[in-house]
């Protein structure tokens, strides 16, 4: 699945509330997101495009980037990316079905990564097999990446 530029990375059930955002503080938080943005030129590090384009009052929306490990079940954090509000949309799908936005999602993936509705569909549905598989179990945080960010 990680041929495709724009890619969804649906976090464990899981995992759900356990990540940078619950781990730092709300000053560290602005810290990262403002660092995040700036190093992006405040635009989508994927498909360089802003929300303003989009309807949006802001530019980019920081999204924390992870791996996982399936036989430690370490979800480690490798970074953060800005995005645009269409882009972010496609790393969390089922937040955006659950806000009826599941059109944004399969639109962008098709523009983005240059494939058909069908193939955008049948990514997703991929992607939240992957999603269904990991929810099983519990995953230990690493967010060890950040001790270099935030000294």
């Amino acid at each position: 699945m990680s041929q495709y530029k724009l890619t969804s990375e649906i976090v464990p059930s899981t995992s759900w509330y356990n990540n940078v955002r619950s781990n730092v503080s709300e000053k560290e938080w602005t810290y990262l997101r403002n660092k995040c943005y700036e190093s992006a030129g405040h635009k989508c590090e994927i498909c360089g495009d802003t929300g303003k384009n989009q309807g949006f009052n802001h530019n980019v929306e920081c999204h924390e980037t992870w791996e996982y490990n399936d036989e430690t079940l370490i979800q480690t954090l490798t970074g953060l990316i800005s995005l645009c509000p269409h882009c972010h949309k496609v790393k969390h799908p089922g937040l955006a079905q659950i806000k009826g936005e599941s059109e944004i999602v399969i639109s962008q993936l098709m523009k983005v990564n240059e494939m058909s509705r069908i193939q955008a569909m049948g990514y997703l549905a991929e992607a939240f097999d992957l999603y269904h598989m990991r929810s099983e179990h519990e995953w230990t945080l690493d967010i060890s990446f950040l001790e270099n960010t935030l000294n």
